[in-house]
Order: structure tokens, then sequence, then C-alpha cells
């Protein structure tokens, strides 16, 4: 199709209503999810796979998500998670709209620079200075075997931009636009991003997630500047929508769509950081970010928890204090005969405290002239006990249990 046979059609589709259109029937979704996604399969009608979806409707893999992500053909999201689906009802209604399916893969077909410039009747290079310049936005991108991006273009977007401005397509640019392209400007990615970030917004309802789409924009240092709270940051990675059907499968272009996704130009990373602080406002004032031990299904913090009041420790039993006994003098008797009868005798039990007396019946009982001595182990035999009660060294108590067996042999 060239753009003489485009611009009847761009200019007989300028007159249509958008009252069909899935952003319009379903208002907030933006035609890529409808609501109520998270109910029942029994409630939310009878749905089929993607690829079959695709395949009803004429679309390639490729196509079918580009339609998705446009808004043109409403998916459900299942409970159980795994890839979304489509209801019955929508393929019927996309296959009886006329010119199926014709017209729903033109909506969805994507030109390179050589085609695009084919499309509109100019030369590439002139193709591509428009497209710097930011007449018209490249709608995805992929990398060719350099690992190159390559930016690729509604075929319907450029029909409608050589019907708004036919006096770009030959002629002399205009002054501005020569002086942006000489200083190099570069409007692709920019605008790519813009439009992205705009659908995405428009499917998205949580003020959380709405902030988590501004954020992804800017890098960690200016992220770090609009948001200080690392809570909050962590929140936003964690509520950040993604594509409806996953990321892309491989590294390089994941690393290349994760460079596009950042704001370069100042005036843009001004534009972005004032709205993400405009979007986390209205998501602070619906529920604050959720803290460590925070209830994960609440959005508010948890109540303090108190610490637990200590159990008082079980008094230990004390042994009372040995008293000195007059009748028993410690001197009459061998030391280790006294230890091992204290040995023997039971440790008594802590015996109730009796009331206290009257003041007049207590007689002041005169303190022991000396403290007790500790007493030595108790010997084996009486040849092992010394005279000064301490035990000998082994060799003195060898020689003498010999000599006590000799004496007593003889």
């Amino acid at each position: 199709m060239t753009v003489k046979e485009a611009i009847p059609a761009c200019a007989e589709r300028a007159h249509e209503t958008r009252e069909d259109t899935p952003e319009v029937r379903y208002k907030g979704t933006g035609g890529a999810r409808e609501p109520g996604a998270h109910a029942s399969p029994a409630a939310a009608g009878a749905t089929v796979a993607a690829g079959r979806a695709a395949q009803e409707l004429g679309l390639r893999r490729n196509e079918f998500e580009l339609a998705v992500h446009l808004g043109l053909v409403a998916v459900t999201e299942m409970p159980g998670g795994g890839r979304p689906r489509v209801r019955e009802r929508e393929v019927a209604r996309l296959r009886e709209r006329p010119g199926h399916p014709d017209g729903l893969v033109e909506r969805v077909r994507t030109v390179g620079t050589a085609e695009g410039a084919a499309l509109l009747g100019i030369v590439p290079a002139r193709f591509t200075r428009l497209a710097r310049a930011g007449c018209f936005s490249p709608v995805t991108f992929y990398l060719n075997r350099y690992r190159a991006v390559v930016w690729l273009y509604l075929a319907d977007e450029l029909a409608s931009f050589a019907v708004r401005e036919p006096a770009l397509l030959a002629g002399r640019m205009p002054q501005e636009m020569r002086t942006r392209l000489e200083a190099g400007g570069d409007r692709r990615a920019r605008n790519w991003r813009a439009q992205r970030i705009e659908r995405v917004l428009r499917r998205t309802e949580d003020p959380w997630a709405r902030a988590a789409v501004e954020a992804s924009a800017l890098d960690s240092a200016h992220l770090a500047e609009v948001v200080e709270d690392p809570y909050e940051r962590a929140y936003l990675v964690r509520v950040r929508p993604e594509p409806v059907f996953g990321r892309p499968g491989s590294l390089p272009a994941r690393e290349a769509m994760g460079e596009l996704m950042l704001a370069d130009d100042p005036d843009e990373i001004l534009w972005r950081r004032i709205s993400l602080t405009l979007s986390l406002e209205q998501a602070r004032d619906e529920r604050p970010a959720p803290r460590p031990g925070d209830d994960p299904g609440a959005g508010t913090p948890a109540t303090p928890r108190l610490a637990p009041t200590p159990f008082p420790k079980a008094a230990a039993k004390r042994t009372p204090a040995p008293t000195w006994d007059p009748a028993r003098d410690p001197a009459s008797e061998p030391a280790w005969k006294a230890a091992s009868e204290s040995a023997r005798d039971p440790v008594p039990e802590p015996a109730p405290e009796p009331p206290p007396a009257p003041a007049s019946a207590v007689v002041p009982v005169p303190a022991p002239a000396y403290a007790p001595q500790p007493t030595a182990p108790p010997s084996l035999s009486p040849a092992m006990e010394t005279p000064s009660g301490v035990r000998a060294p082994s060799r003195n108590r060898l020689l003498a249990r010999l000599g006590w067996r000799r004496r007593k042999d003889g």
C-alpha cells in the first residue's frame, strides 16, 4: 500500500467514532485487560488461549502481541496466573467487524526504514531524518545480527502522518528541525518510551503501580534522589507492571530494552522526576508502602509488637551456714572423720521463717570466737593422714601404705 492508497483509508477512519474499541468499552483498562480479570473462569465466560485467538483472528504471534499492546484486543488474566487468555466473545466481536481479517492485520502492520520510506514516497535518508526529528514514533524494535537496534513503525501511523503533514514529505525542512538534527538530536527512543509508558498507565489503576511505571524511566541515582525511602524503592520495583506476554526471551533483547527504557535527555529526566513525585503523593495518600514485618496482604504497617514479660526465676535453695556447736569440738576428733560425717549428713531443707518475736524476748547471741576452718577431704587410711591434717604426697602415701602393711604382717 502506497501513501496515495492509504490517504483515503485514513481520511475515512478519521470520521469513525471509537465507541466500539476496547478502550471505550472497558474504561481504565486500555483494551489490554478486561475488568474483573481475576474472576473465576465460570463467571468470566469461556476463554481461549492466546495462540488460538491469534490463529482465529489471522494474526501472527508478534502481530497479536502488538495488537494487545495497542489495546486492539482485550485479554483476561486467569486467577492461577500463567499466560493471559482471550474471551470467545471478544474473538467473535473482532471477526464480525467489516473487513476482517485484513482490517486488523493492517492496523498492526509494522515497517522498517526502507519500507516506510517507500510507503511515504520519499528516500530512506529523509525518512530517517523525519523519525529522528520526532515526526512519528516507533512502536517496537528488534536487534539485527550486529545487535544494533532496528526501529519499526506502524504503517497506519505513517499514513496518518502523510495526511496530517504533507509539506514535510518534500521541500526544505523547517529551520528549527534542521538545527535539532544538526546538533545530533534523536527523539526516536524518547517517543517510544513516552508512548509505551502512556499505554501501560492506561491499563493500570493501582496508584503504586502507576508510580512504578513512572519510575521505570529513571536510573538508580535519579530514583534515589526522588524516592529517599529504600522500602518505597523496593516496593516500586515489586509492583512494576510487566508486559502482558512477558519480557523478551533473549538476553541481548532484555538488555537493550533496559537501556532504552531509561530517560537520557535532561528535560525528559526532569519531566519524569516531576511525574514520579506527583504519582508518589497520590500513592502515599492511598496507602503507605509495606515495611518488613508488615502483613503482606494489608498495605498498612503492622502494630508494633511488645516485648514478652520475663518470668521471675525460681529462688534457689540456700544451704544454711554452719553454726558453731560448743558441745562438739572439732579439735577433739580427726578432720577426716568430721568431714566424712558431714558428707553423709543430708542437707536440711530451709525451714519456714518463724514469726518475729517481741522486742522484749529477743536475747542477743554472742558471736563465735572463731570461724570454722575448711576441712580436708576424707583419707582412705590412717597412714595417709598427716599431723597437720593435709594429704601427703602420692609417694609418701605409697610408702606409708607399704609400711603399714608390713607392720600388720609382722
